[in-house]
């Protein structure tokens, strides 16, 4: 498709705040903050013209791979796969339901259009660098790439920087993972749970290309995103600066709606906010 403008980026994020809020409310059930917050995210990679996929092939040996390793935020992906033509968005209201393709998170075994199941965070990096590295040994001129998101909470796993670890050794330059540092996990803050907040210094000690990005600024989001198609031997990393339940100044920046059930004083204010 082609990419959207930058006003089209802001107009499409709404939309996909508004509907992942009402799939949430619907299930009775859901993660509203990191949702929220990695919209933006999502939006600049699938109508930016930065992931190359095809709904009509979803088995192309050039396709470039998603992964959602912080499968908890899903809501907003599958809005944005509804949005892009995957499925019928009326199946949004479906989310979590028993058999539904939308489950609570990501999984392939109901639907064909997740590239793979997570959930268990700190495990979508090294899915990710698994599929890196067999494109590399396989196709070493494929220019398909492996893009993962990943929540900063999750920086906290051991099997998280095993991959890491082997991404950079293994020179995976094919490998693009994207951070959404909103500073805030289902225990708490990340400072005061176990404080990773020198990411940076972290992934630049191991190798890794690193950049930083406003996670709510698509022109800031595209300008380092553009950077993931560049033939290097070095995997990179996007540490994008965002707020929990952004766009719902009462969901922003609070503990209460990393999981949570809705009322409907909740909904009926937060879509009112997002109109």
């Amino acid at each position: 498709m082609v990419p959207l403008t930058i006003s089209d980026l802001q107009e499409t994020a709404k939309v996909i705040r508004r509907n992942s809020i009402e799939a949430i409310y619907k299930a009775g059930s859901g993660h509203p903050g990191g949702s929220l917050s990695a919209t933006d995210i999502l939006v600049s990679l699938f109508f930016g013209g930065v992931l190359n996929l095809d709904k009509k092939d979803l088995k192309s040996e050039k396709r470039d791979r998603f992964i959602l390793s912080c499968g908890h935020v899903c809501p907003s992906f599958y809005a944005v796969l509804a949005r892009l033509g995957f499925f019928n968005e009326d199946l949004l209201g479906n989310l979590r339901d028993l058999g539904s393709s939308l489950q609570g998170h990501p999984s392939s075994v109901y639907a064909d259009f997740i590239e793979t199941s997570t959930g268990s965070l700190g495990q979508g990096l090294s899915v990710g660098a698994g599929m890196a590295l067999g494109i590399k040994f396989k196709t070493p001129s494929s220019k398909c790439k492996i893009v993962v998101l990943s929540s900063d909470g999750e920086q906290n796993e051991g099997s998280h920087w095993e991959a890491v670890m082997q991404s950079a050794f293994h020179k995976l330059g094919n490998l693009c993972l994207i951070i959404d540092k909103n500073r805030m996990q289902v225990g708490g803050e990340t400072k005061k749970v176990l404080d990773m907040d020198s990411l940076s210094a972290k992934y630049k000690s191991f190798d890794w290309e690193v950049y930083e990005a406003d996670g709510h600024d698509f022109r800031s989001l595209l300008s380092v995103f553009s950077r993931f198609n560049e033939a290097k031997d070095k995997p990179k990393v996007v540490i994008c600066k965002t707020v929990r339940g952004k766009g719902v100044s009462f969901m922003e920046d609070n503990l209460k709606y990393h999981s949570c059930t809705l009322s409907e004083e909740e909904y009926r204010k937060a879509m009112e906010e997002l109109c």
